[in-house]
């Protein structure tokens, strides 16, 4: 005998039974009741003592609207619940995607050791935004950390279009000012064009930050939250000193892109990270102590420090992030550490 194959596509006569069978018992509980509150009120007008004349036409009319209103709440109940379904699956399509998109960060750059994680929201459609990445170029190890404005598969097709674009210009250009500039024409000419697209989500925040073989980083802030430098057991916050336009506001601002110069020696570390590690709120509506728990961590392997604040995370949020969040972490060997030369 011929078995059914379990991957076969189920016939959509099948599925309409199924969806039938699920809303039948509700379609019976109102039914029930409805016609339980019109015996009531039979019994009640026609008792010895009836209820005022004008109460019968105002109850059966009560009861006319509960059984006209039973099912359509059943029909926007169902209606509601497929919408949700459909938004929960673009939403974890968006995700995926965007996982897929940020290919693994290279372990090693020089002497620079490197480790990246990426968290999608879970009670909002707002996957997809947030990206990062690091390339070997002439000028040094050069990287991107930012956060699309947008959501869902809008801000996965942003997000490629940028990543694509600093993978290029991180290469060819000789300034870092130059890739930002790269990034902002690529954002003026395709991301506002995305389909979809409105003006508020026509930006993008981002942190570029190049890492000579000299003992400093080379950062352009793009109104994106300010790195930290992890040194000797200090965390300190690395504020602009001439904040940046996001990627794609430049000329509507009408401010350029600044280099700013940080010292970074041998064994210090450099946190770049997105929003949702900063802004993320647990169930009292109180912000992580980010810099706190990475100043906890300062002494930590990179590979536990980072393990440790995306644990961190999951647990201030109860697993609930409602803004995706991203992380990288950076740390320059120390001297007897470091890779032999050629």
């Amino acid at each position: 005998m011929r078995q059914q194959s379990p991957n076969r596509a189920e016939h959509p006569a099948g599925t309409a039974r199924r969806r039938f069978a699920a809303l039948l018992p509700r379609a019976l509980f109102v039914l029930a009741f409805a016609l339980f509150v019109l015996a009531v009120v039979t019994v009640s007008t026609g008792a010895p003592d009836p209820l005022p004349r004008t109460a019968g036409p105002v109850s059966e009319a009560a009861v006319c609207a509960v059984l006209a209103a039973g099912p359509a709440a059943l029909v926007t109940g169902a209606v509601r619940r497929r919408r949700r379904r459909e938004l929960d699956r673009a939403d974890t399509s968006a995700a995926t995607a965007q996982r897929i998109l940020l290919r693994p960060l290279p372990g090693r750059i020089g002497d620079l050791r490197l480790r990246g994680t990426y968290l999608p929201a879970r009670t909002a459609p707002r996957s997809g935004g947030d990206l990062y990445d690091a390339v070997r170029s002439p000028y040094g190890a050069r990287l991107l950390i930012g956060d699309v404005r947008a959501k869902g598969m809008l801000a996965v097709e942003a997000s490629a279009l940028l990543l694509r674009s600093f993978r290029e210009a991180a290469y060819e250009e000789e300034r870092l000012t130059e890739v930002a500039r790269r990034l902002e024409n690529d954002a003026r000419r395709h991301i506002a064009r995305l389909p979809g697209a409105e003006t508020p989500e026509r930006f993008a925040t981002a942190l570029l930050v190049e890492i000579p073989a000299e003992p400093v980083a080379r950062v352009v802030h793009c109104g994106h939250p300010e790195p930290l430098l992890v040194s000797g057991g200090r965390v300190l916050a690395c504020p602009p000193e001439r904040p940046g336009a996001p990627i794609g506001m430049a000329d509507l601002v009408g401010a350029g892109h600044t280099v700013q110069t940080l010292p970074f020696r041998a064994g210090e570390r450099l946190v770049l990270l997105t929003d949702g590690f900063t802004e993320a709120r647990d169930a009292a509506g109180r912000f992580p102590p980010f810099a706190e728990r990475v100043g906890e961590r300062a002494a930590a392997p990179l590979d536990d420090l980072v393990d440790g604040l995306r644990a961190d995370l999951v647990r201030h949020t109860g697993g609930e992030l409602g803004d995706d969040a991203a992380l990288l972490v950076v740390d320059r060997a120390p001297e007897g550490e470091r890779p032999a030369a050629g």
